[in-house]
């Protein structure tokens, strides 16, 4: 046997004894037989360095250090899930989905895991990244991180698709969690709150042998791509296991919704003797080709709902309610609270949300209230303690002057919350929307986070977020924790957005009401920054699903001459404020006031491909036939009943080819 040969023997046998061990919890082989073996790899290795596999079971002890994680754009959108807290909302989505899709239904329910998600990408049957979740169009590369957790497989078994993304759940186990803050204690260190925390907290830690000595696992659950070789949700699970990755087990199929309701009634009890954090259940509807159908919302899927279980409440003590200044110029109460533990984190602040809240729940300061960690991130108060409430207690009088500015405050009629209306004088709300402006989803500035931005207000360097493109390097050097190499990237960050296209520019630009989607519809329709600023009322009324308080809300954005300044100026230095040539280049209105339902299989062009044509010629896409439906494009496998409905509605149907030939 050559040294070549040996090197591969030892690592497929070890590869089989890690899955035997950390996947199927069966070890086949005792540690210290296993630590040998990886010992006389290592040592093969080591003399033969021509041999080297970024993907051998050595490395996975880390030792690699990472000093910035880069950011990668996720091939599929990692999209939220909707979510329900009673059976009554997963009845209500399961109608909504029989009126779209023909056919049975099945379900696939699967635990919902608490802890932080992850994006596996395999080529020919090796992992070749690992990126977190981020935004979901980005997140930050922790592939290094990621090897070293033995439940991720790094070459997989059997027959794999030659490229896909798996995804799913980093989590810590309580038994290693516990034994982590054991030796923490033993060290004189603080012990973690939570295995969630400490689990995400794990992936952006910069030595990767750090990681290697924590017992985290990777449960996965949703195979992504093409031609994955799987017809539904369930079977993607088994595959998945198949291909040695760790799913687990206590997936079920359900035939009816009053089954998802026996899984979800069983593990609400049951849940509490897992291994691992779980939250609530996944539902999805299990045919992919129904999944497909049913297509997304601008947040997430249609074909899944998390059903989340009833949230932990503590009792505590509101201490004082402050007040906060939003980018708007919303104003939300806050309650300050007696730190209290709650769902594995110390809670020291609560969402009041409005005055009217406040009043119906009678909040006063002093009072024991009841808190309450649902689907929020930010706890919220849902009951007051009344029979401990002292007895000089008094009303809660809501503020009627700005906490930061003192101007005083506005409530519109039909509006839940108070507003300040210095718009430009009131620092909170500059500062909010210069960070909302440099932000992901919107200018995605390297180099520059919130507070850097509140700094450069405070020091006086910028008012709004127009006066980012004047700065310069000696401008920012001398700010606090600012190097001459972090003032250079800041400079050359804000520099690069100047290429942000234009739909997120408008996004970035902070329209109340302008959110990303609507972003994206005025963007099409309009087409340039002074078209959409010459717009009334009633003609951004006529724009698809732009309804009155929107058009209001960007005429009275444009009726600002200090606005108009702003974005006079974002033009000068080269901000994107019009739709790119390019694009132009594959708009027309051929298809405007058109709208389709799109159905079927589709051989020329995707299914995806073909929505995004109808989008950039006009046309709208709409999910299910009525009158108002002008066109059918009738793929093979589309049910009978769209097409009995379509036919009953006198609704032209129309194959692929004839669309194609439409434009």
């Amino acid at each position: 046997m050559t040294i070549q040969e040996k090197i591969n023997q030892l690592r497929n046998t070890l590869r089989e004894h890690n899955y035997n061990y950390y996947v199927l919890d069966n070890p086949t082989i005792s540690d210290y037989d296993f630590d040998i073996k990886l010992k006389e790899l290592q040592a093969l290795e080591e003399a033969n360095p021509e041999f080297y596999d970024a993907n051998s079971p050595t490395l996975r002890v880390g030792g690699e250090v990472t000093k910035n994680f880069n950011t990668v754009t996720h091939e599929h959108r990692m999209y939220s899930l909707d979510n329900s807290y009673s059976l009554e909302d997963l009845k209500d989505w399961e109608t909504r989905i029989k009126k779209l899709v023909d056919g049975d239904v099945a379900y696939t329910c699967e635990l919902k895991y608490d802890g932080a998600s992850i994006s596996l990408t395999y080529e020919n049957g090796s992992l070749v990244r690992a990126v977190t979740r981020g935004d979901g169009f980005q997140g930050d590369d922790v592939t290094t991180n990621i090897k070293t957790i033995k439940s991720v497989p790094l070459k997989l078994k059997g027959s794999y698709p030659l490229k896909f993304d798996i995804r799913g759940e980093i989590v810590l186990p309580f038994d290693g969690f516990v034994k982590m803050n054991e030796e923490r204690v033993a060290n004189g260190e603080e012990p973690y709150k939570n295995p969630r925390n400490t689990a995400s907290g794990s992936l952006k830690l910069q030595d990767s042998a750090e990681v290697a000595k924590r017992p985290l696992e990777c449960l996965l659950y949703n195979l992504t791509g093409t031609n994955l070789g799987v017809e539904n949700q369930f079977e993607s699970l088994v595959k998945a296991r198949q291909m040695g990755f760790k799913v687990p087990n206590e997936a079920r199929l359900c035939n009816s919704i009053e089954e998802v309701f026996q899984f979800i009634n069983h593990w609400d009890k049951e849940r509490h003797n897992l291994p691992y954090e779980t939250d609530g259940v996944v539902v999805k509807v299990n045919n992919l080709y129904q999944q497909e159908e049913l297509g997304y919302t601008a947040k997430a899927p249609r074909w899944a709902m998390a059903y989340k279980f009833k949230a932990e409440q503590v009792s505590t003590i509101l201490k004082e309610i402050t007040y906060q200044v939003g980018r708007t110029g919303a104003i939300t109460p806050v309650a300050n609270l007696e730190p209290v533990e709650l769902a594995g984190t110390i809670v020291k602040r609560a969402s009041l949300h409005n005055a009217d809240q406040i009043e119906k729940l009678d909040i006063r300061v002093n009072d024991e209230v009841f808190v309450e960690k649902g689907g929020e991130i930010i706890p919220k108060i849902i009951a007051v303690d009344l029979s401990k409430r002292p007895l000089n207690s008094e009303p809660t009088q809501y503020i009627t002057h700005c906490p930061e500015c003192q101007t005083p405050l506005e409530r519109v009629e039909g509006e839940a919350k108070h507003f300040c209306p210095n718009y430009n004088g009131c620092e909170p709300q500059v500062v909010g929307r210069i960070q909302h402006f440099i932000s992901r989803k919107a200018m995605d500035i390297d180099g520059l986070g919130g507070e850097t931005v509140a700094l450069l207000v405070k020091e006086g360097l910028i008012t709004n977020y127009a006066d980012l493109y004047a700065l310069n390097k000696e401008q920012v050097m001398p700010l606090e924790r600012m190097a001459e190499k972090s003032a250079e990237n800041l400079i050359n960050g804000i520099d690069a957005s100047k290429q942000i296209p234009f739909e997120r520019v408008l996004f970035a630009i902070g329209i109340r009401f302008v959110g990303e989607t609507v972003a994206k519809k005025l963007a099409k329709h309009y087409k340039s920054i002074e078209a959409l600023a010459n717009a009334s009322i009633e003609d951004l009324e006529k724009v698809d699903e732009i309804g009155v308080k929107i058009a209001e809300s960007v005429v009275a954005f444009f009726a600002s001459e200090e606005n108009v300044n702003t974005i006079r100026r974002l033009k000068e230095f080269g901000v994107q404020l019009e739709v790119s040539a390019e694009k132009l280049a594959n708009l027309t209105n051929k298809l405007e006031g058109k709208s389709f339902v799109v159905s079927g299989v589709f051989t020329q062009v995707s299914r995806t491909e073909l929505k995004k044509l109808i989008e950039d010629n006009g046309g709208k896409n709409v999910s299910s036939i009525s009158s108002k439906t002008d066109f059918v494009v009738a793929g093979d496998k589309m049910g009978p009943s769209k097409r009995d409905k379509a036919e009953k509605l006198n609704i032209p149907l129309i194959t692929e080819t004839d669309f194609l030939n439409m434009l």
